[in-house]
């Protein structure tokens, strides 16, 4: 999990699926095959590269209009840390909804064999335990996979949303918590109130091209509801770049720290943070060191110093800069006096995500040029 490894998978993926990705993206043709799909987010998910960079190579593969569809889904992962920073409730609520799942779980034997047997893939679902499978076995879904997968554990399973997020974030190596909880949301009807992806078995048989055909769906349940949506809060500031020496800390949502917007600060000291996702894998935590020891290699030398993970006292008395990081583990393992600063993208991009999509997809243009 490097930087050279997500600009590799890049290029692969302009000089590939690329060109057919508007025609070819919802189709799943199972792992083993080359993904219609970019599958860069894992490396976006760190950082490792950027969304400025990825449009923008997009752009210069297939100019604007041949690069649109890609572009607007790659915003959607902006829009869902922009609209997680202004309803930060919708975070901690998922963590507490999950725990207090969990207790259900305890007290409740048919939930528990529910529940079980949707993790172990032992539902007699056609696709949905082959799904299953495939995350824990490997780390990773088809982003239609994933909406299936979530329609058929809320509406035909009638498992708790929360349990279905926490069950992915734990596995997918690209989990990201913004993008997890908010398309859990979305799918369950909670995100946008009374809109609720529902999974067709056409669809998935068209979709799998075959490969599924899975039989006693629920195809017309009722979206979710809950009593108080998230509230909104205002978009927090980021913090001004001093001048003068300061030390790094890098983080896992953010490590390409040759393109942070640093200033007049001069990095003398680079530290690493690694706050993982509640009960993540073996396999994700080792996507997370192996991502964070890039970064700090490629930090130590772009500013010719050294970079280690933090112990005690790592930063002395120099003032602490990090980029700055979205709603989750890593936000919530940062010192107070951290000194936060934001990118130019998510600067532009996220005070136009506190609603629905359609709002930042018009300002994309806008967002591109900034």
């Amino acid at each position: 999990m490097t930087r050279a490894a997500g600009l590799d998978r890049l290029a692969a993926f302009l000089a590939g699926a690329g060109a057919d990705y508007a025609a070819a993206r919802n189709t799943d043709r199972g792992p083993g095959v080359e993904p219609t799909t970019s599958a860069l987010s894992p490396y976006l998910r760190r950082r490792l590269i950027t969304e400025a960079e990825v449009a923008a190579a997009a752009e210069r593969a297939f100019g604007d209009g041949g690069a649109e569809k890609f572009v607007s889904e790659v915003f959607w992962r902006t829009y869902f840390k922009g609209h997680l920073e202004t309803h930060p409730s919708a975070w901690t609520e998922s963590l507490a909804l999950a725990a207090s799942d969990r207790e259900r779980l305890a007290a409740e034997p048919g939930l528990r064999r529910t529940y079980e047997s949707a993790v172990e893939g032992r539902t007699g679902i056609d696709g949905f335990d082959d799904w299953a499978r495939e995350l824990v076995e490997t780390g990773w879904l088809h982003n239609h996979a994933r909406m299936w997968f979530a329609s058929i554990w809320i509406f035909t399973l009638r498992l708790p949303w929360a349990l279905g997020a926490e069950f992915f974030l734990r596995h997918l190596v690209d989990g990201d918590p913004a993008s997890n909880t908010l398309s859990w949301r979305w799918v369950a009807g909670l995100h946008t109130r009374g809109k609720h992806y529902v999974a067709r078995a056409e669809n998935i048989r068209r979709y799998t091209e075959g490969r599924f055909d899975p039989a006693g769906l629920d195809e017309y349940p009722d979206a979710l509801d809950e009593a108080m949506p998230p509230r909104e809060v205002a978009l927090p500031r980021s913090d001004a770049v001093p001048a003068g020496d300061v030390a790094l800390l890098l983080h896992l949502d953010d490590l390409s720290p040759e393109s942070l917007p640093l200033g007049a600060a001069r990095v003398v000291r680079v530290g690493g943070l690694l706050a993982h996702a509640p009960g993540a894998s073996e396999r994700v935590r080792a996507a997370d060191a192996a991502a964070m020891a890039d970064g700090l290699e490629r930090a130590a030398a772009q500013f010719g110093c050294a970079a280690r993970l933090v112990e005690e006292g790592w930063s002395g008395d120099l003032p602490v800069i990090t980029a700055w990081a979205p709603v989750g583990p890593s936000a919530d393992a940062l010192p107070d006096a951290c000194i936060r600063i934001r990118r130019g993208w998510d600067e532009a991009a996220w005070p136009r995500s506190n609603r629905g999509f359609s709002r930042l997809r018009s300002a994309i243009p806008a967002v591109l040029t900034a």
